[in-house]
């Protein structure tokens, strides 16, 4: 009989959504306090993909950005990191004194095959994690490439978001190395 094992730590990532550039600030001051050091930043992405943010957050024109950490974390805290951000963006609604939602935070895990993002929304491809959380399978890694899935986000299907992506996963394996 096989034994199960310890997980492999990953690298966690997070998708940050505002239309304002405090708003992003504020938000990579907050995750920096609870996951540490950031490492790695993605340029800031036009988000037009679909008009479900925009009608919640008023409106606003939506840029995305993805940071990542220097710390890796345990996949199986990744329900726990997603319960964290949408407290995060509500304290910053409240800081700011909005009457909607205004910053997105998605976070996720990356190892040497696959990005993970969690979401409260399920669906058919979507894993139950826990306490009403989902992982979804959102991007497969080859060597040097991305493959997307039918599932993929169209945001994510971008060439884009992929370099970021493969820093990322670069980044990741090169601090697995030593451990």
């Amino acid at each position: 009989m096989a034994e199960p094992k310890s997980f492999k730590k990953r690298k966690l990532i997070i998708g940050i959504m505002a239309g304002e550039p405090e708003v992003f600030s504020m938000a990579q001051e907050e995750l920096g306090n609870l996951f540490g050091s950031i490492d790695m930043e993605s340029n800031f992405f036009p988000f037009t993909y679909t008009d479900y943010y925009s009608k919640q957050m008023g409106g606003a024109s939506l840029m995305r950005k993805f940071i990542s950490f220097d710390t890796l974390v345990d996949p199986e805290t990744l329900s726990e990191i997603k319960i964290t951000t949408n407290r995060i963006e509500e304290k910053i609604r409240i800081d700011l004194q909005s009457p909607h939602r205004i910053v997105n935070i998605d976070p996720g895990v990356i190892n040497d095959s696959s990005l993970i993002m969690a979401t409260v929304k399920d669906f058919a491809h979507r894993i139950p994690l826990q306490k009403g959380i989902y992982g979804h399978l959102e991007l497969l890694f080859g060597k040097n490439e991305v493959r997307i899935l039918d599932w993929t986000y169209p945001d994510f299907r971008k060439e884009t978001y992929h370099s970021f992506f493969l820093d990322a996963r670069k980044k990741y394996l090169d601090q697995i190395k030593y451990q």
